[in-house]
């Protein structure tokens, strides 16, 4: 299977501080891939660095073009859509108004309607709550909208930052349902920021583990998960 994500040496910080020390890794097409980690190894960069939101060197290449130095906006129209960590919802307007934002840089305008009857089919709260106030939503329906909003720019890659933060286990059941419905339906490829590692690894097909900025571990979620290392210090057992 082809790699729709090339990774080479890639490395990024904040001002001086310099927090990713030159990453390698490929994502397969139609695939989901988790990036496992303690909190400040630099998976939240990581997906920061993809998109050119921060300081970069190395090489990024997406379907076969080069992307570490387009402006992240982009970087959008090619198809790589974020799910940050927070939702980053725009809690001042509606949750319709959110969906059409999600789509502002889609050329495809006329298959609009189509794409707003998938996303609340996926979340049917959503069509509930379509004329309300995002920052009124629960934390849960939040995170549905950021979703969906990822959703609405049909996107080729789709890069979700902690989803399951802050939430219910029922509602953190369903939001990864959903996942692996438009990775299997939808043919989206995910790479997943969690730290939720035993749900992430049932997800993923496969996975990398990060330390300090550095990949120490990669392989297919079954070869993850029997890593001694793994299992004591993300799986408890």
């Amino acid at each position: 299977m082809a790699a729709l994500l090339e990774v080479t040496n890639l490395r990024a910080g904040y001002g001086p501080t310099q927090v990713l020390h030159g990453l390698d890794f490929s994502i397969e097409e139609g695939t989901i891939t988790a990036l496992l980690g303690a909190n400040g190894a630099g998976k939240t960069t990581t997906l920061r660095a993809l998109c050119n939101m921060v300081r970069t060197s190395g090489e990024v290449r997406f379907a076969g073009q080069r992307i570490e130095t387009k402006a992240t906006e982009d970087i959008v129209r090619l198809g790589i859509a974020h799910v940050p960590d927070g939702r980053g919802t725009f809690t001042s307007l509606t949750t319709e108004e959110n969906l059409r934002l999600g789509a502002f840089a889609r050329r495809d305008k006329a298959s609009l309607e189509e794409d707003y009857e998938r996303v609340y089919r996926l979340y049917p709260i959503l069509r509930e709550r379509r004329g309300q106030q995002a920052g009124t939503l629960s934390g849960g329906q939040q995170q549905m909208l950021a979703v969906s909003r990822a959703l609405m720019l049909r996107p080729r890659l789709l890069l979700l930052d902690e989803p399951s933060f802050g939430l219910a286990p029922l509602v953190v059941k369903e939001i990864f349902s959903v996942m692996r419905e438009i990775n299997r339906e939808q043919k989206v490829t995910i790479l997943l920021v969690e730290q939720n590692a035993a749900m992430a690894l049932n997800l993923a097909d496969h996975a990398h583990l990060i330390e300090t900025g550095r990949i120490v571990l990669s392989g297919s979620s079954e070869e993850v998960k029997r890593n001694d290392a793994v299992r004591r210090s993300y799986l408890g057992y």
